[in-house]
């Protein structure tokens, strides 16, 4: 048969329809494989497009968590004191947390595999997050952190944000008002306390004052007035709240007159002077900070700080110590919000007139409280019933009349000084002491080393040059806060020559005068001061006199960057502040999808 075939010649064509078979076999089967390569390779790519997505995806979740945490906080000013203290990024940092209930249970809150997770709103809860927060150096210095971490998916991606209070601290120079506080001035003109922007004009003589020639300002400055500018210097960025288009300063100098030669050297826009932003607002007061003193409030108030009463002296030692005279003080904390119960404590000084006590005539020497805030009143008037501790029984009578202002038992005023007063520039005001002996006012001065605010009811004071100690430098933060006037001292007699001995003045703080001004007593006489060197910031209601023509000091003011991150202790009031991100940096990734520690 084969024989017959080959003869035939169909052995050959067999053969070839074989090999054609084989190869169309082998050449489909390539297809196949192809075929199903690219299909493994487009699923695959489908698969890491969907983790790629989801990789992105997580880390905007934790973004996402934080602006969550930042608008809870501005909602709550409390909100700082939730969170579980037993999540392991709380717990490492030793924070003092407690979880919300009711309506207000967070489930961002959540920790571990068991722990809950919020939603991004509109992801239909596919992507998630979750925060841990650190509040251990609040009460030091407002400053939080949270650790927060987003999930979609398989994937989750962490992120540490540093948050801290935002607004007049943010500033070297900060002012609401442009021109001189009415109550200084005696002005009964309701325009003086209005913006220019808001109609307050130069023929309402409410006092404007500009920035001269001598004025370098080495920090960021912002005024919700209309500045006047002449021919000083701004090294960094400036803003103004005025929302007249093209309006942002006045080329005029405090009479009115036009002038030039301002330099803005952070402007935008080459030329056009400040920037136009919102106002910012400032606290009506700093009454709340004497909360701080209370030892009933544990939670809230961990650590109490000092309470003194009346006329208070502080002078600072570069060894972290001060020594306090503060006859009229009875107790330095408060029990009860009606500050009818109180204690005496050893950390504050001792109450009483024996040698080291409050009331002595050398104080009492004792180590500036840690993190903390001493806080002036005014001596209490005696109620009839349920007096608070720090009445005094002889308010009517003798030196304690709220009219005394000859000698307020701390030293003031001195020797040969003469008392300003309503009609001499940089007096007191209509009608006030300007060393009332039942007031709430502070003098302080020295080298100091530590962290701490100090805040009083009326006059602060500040007597001498007052810098930070060289020991433990980059640590040591002083806030000066007052609901009076902030004061640079500077005493003259009834001749207006100058009591003092030098010249120049350096004050190493963030102050602010939250209801009027910053400024130097008696700055139309005692000749020229030197230079007033500030480094820190400076807020205050409205603009304080520095220098009167050849009167007073020259500015020299220099911001203190550490306070773009922190801020002196309770100094800022939350009521008015928001929390903006100072730090944000990605992680290793807390959790699991699962929720386990990762």
């Amino acid at each position: 048969m084969t024989a017959l075939r080959r003869r035939l010649g169909l052995v050959g064509h067999e053969r070839d329809g074989g090999m054609a078979m084989a190869i169309t076999i082998i050449f489909g089967m390539v297809l196949v494989i192809m075929a199903a390569t690219a299909l493994t390779v487009a699923t695959s790519g489908l698969k890491k497009s969907s983790a790629d997505q989801d990789w992105i995806g997580a880390l905007a979740a934790a973004y996402a968590g934080v602006e969550e945490y930042q608008a809870r906080l501005a909602n709550d000013n409390s909100y700082q004191q939730y969170g579980d203290s037993n999540a392991p990024f709380s717990k490492a940092t030793g924070s003092a947390l407690t979880l919300p209930t009711g309506k207000q249970v967070n489930k961002a809150f959540g920790h571990g595999s068991s722990g809950g997770w919020a939603s991004v709103p509109g992801s239909a809860d596919r992507a998630q997050y979750r925060y841990e927060v650190d509040n251990s150096k609040y009460v030091a210095s407002g400053a939080l952190r949270v650790r927060a971490t987003g999930k979609v998916g398989g994937a989750t991606r962490s992120v540490i944000a540093d948050l801290r209070q935002k607004g007049f601290i943010d500033y070297l120079y900060f002012t609401d008002i442009e021109s001189q506080d009415p109550v200084l001035t005696g002005s009964t003109n309701k325009d003086c306390a209005k913006h220019a922007w808001e109609s307050r004009t130069q023929a309402d003589k409410c006092g404007e004052i500009a920035f001269s020639g001598g004025d370098t300002i080495y920090g960021p400055a912002h005024s919700n007035d209309t500045m006047r500018v002449c021919a000083a210097t701004f090294k960094e960025a400036v803003s103004t709240a005025d929302p007249t288009p093209g309006k942002t300063y006045s080329k005029v100098d405090s009479n009115g007159t036009a002038c030039s030669g301002a330099s803005f050297e952070k402007e935008r826009a080459k030329g056009a002077g400040p920037d136009q932003v919102a106002s910012v607002t400032m606290p009506d007061t700093n009454s709340d900070k004497i909360r701080e003193t209370r030892t009933d409030l544990p939670t809230e108030v961990p650590r109490p700080g000092c309470l003194y009463t009346g006329p208070t002296d502080i002078v600072f030692t570069s060894d972290g110590k001060m020594t306090v005279k503060s006859p009229y003080s009875k107790m330095t904390r408060i029990s009860n919000d009606a500050a009818t119960k109180g204690t005496a404590d050893a950390d504050c000084g001792l109450p009483g007139t024996a040698a080291g006590q409050l009331g002595s005539p050398g104080g009492a020497t004792i180590t500036v409280p840690a993190n903390n805030l001493i806080y002036v009143q005014d001596i209490p008037v005696p109620p009839s019933a349920g007096a608070e501790p720090n009445v005094n029984a002889s308010a009517s009578k003798g030196d304690l009349t709220e009219t005394s202002c000859s000698n307020n038992h701390v030293g003031y005023p001195t020797a040969k000084e003469s008392v300003p007063t309503s009609s001499t520039a940089g007096g007191p005001g209509k009608g006030a002491c300007a060393y009332g002996a039942r007031s709430g006012d502070v003098f302080v001065k020295g080298a100091f080393q530590g962290q701490l605010t100090i805040a009083a009811k009326n006059y602060l004071y500040v007597t001498g040059d007052l810098t930070y100690s060289t020991t433990n430098a980059s640590t040591n933060i002083l806030g000066l806060a007052s609901d009076g006037v902030a004061w640079v001292w500077n005493p003259v007699d009834d001749r207006g020559r100058s009591l003092l001995g030098d010249s120049d003045r350096e004050i190493d703080a963030a102050i602010i005068s939250v209801q009027h001004s910053f400024l130097v007593q008696n700055y139309a006489t005692g000749g020229d001061r030197g230079t007033l060197t500030v480094k820190g910031s400076i807020t205050q209601a409205y603009r304080g006199v520095v220098r009167n023509g050849s009167n007073g000091y020259v500015k020299a003011y220099t911001y203190d960057t550490r306070l773009r991150y922190l801020a002196p202790p309770k100094f800022l009031s939350p009521v008015t502040t928001s929390y903006g991100v100072t730090t944000q940096t990605e992680v290793k990734a807390a959790f699991t999808a699962t929720g386990a520690a990762s």
